[in-house]
């Protein structure tokens, strides 16, 4: 391999890696958005995998019944987690071309 044709290598990993950069900083500002419970408690995530909201409808709030309120509340959030990772897959994939890379998302 010429001196040449690894700094091309190179120059294109660099961009690459500017170009993920910018992927996971704009995909970090999208949002998903999980519901459990036919709706009764939704959670909003964005793509850096940060808790935006958590909305709970009264009906479900019922001190006598707090695990189902948990249950409901851990569902929807890990329903939002898997939707943040696959978003954030996705949006990697497009600059890899899907190529897997250890330690980027999917």
């Amino acid at each position: 391999m010429t001196k040449r044709m690894l700094g091309d290598i190179m120059k294109q990993a660099q961009a690459m890696q500017e170009r993920m950069k910018q992927v996971q900083e704009e995909a970090g500002g999208k949002t998903v958005e999980a519901a459990a419970g036919g709706g009764m408690v939704t959670v909003v995530m964005n793509g850096r995998q940060e808790v935006q909201s958590v909305k709970i409808d009264r009906s479900v709030v019922n001190p006598d019944d707090v695990e189902m309120l948990e249950d409901l509340v851990s569902a929807a959030f890990n329903e939002a987690l898997r939707r943040a990772q696959a978003m954030m897959a996705e949006e990697m994939a497009k600059v890899t071309g899907g190529l897997k890379i250890p330690g980027l998302f999917g």
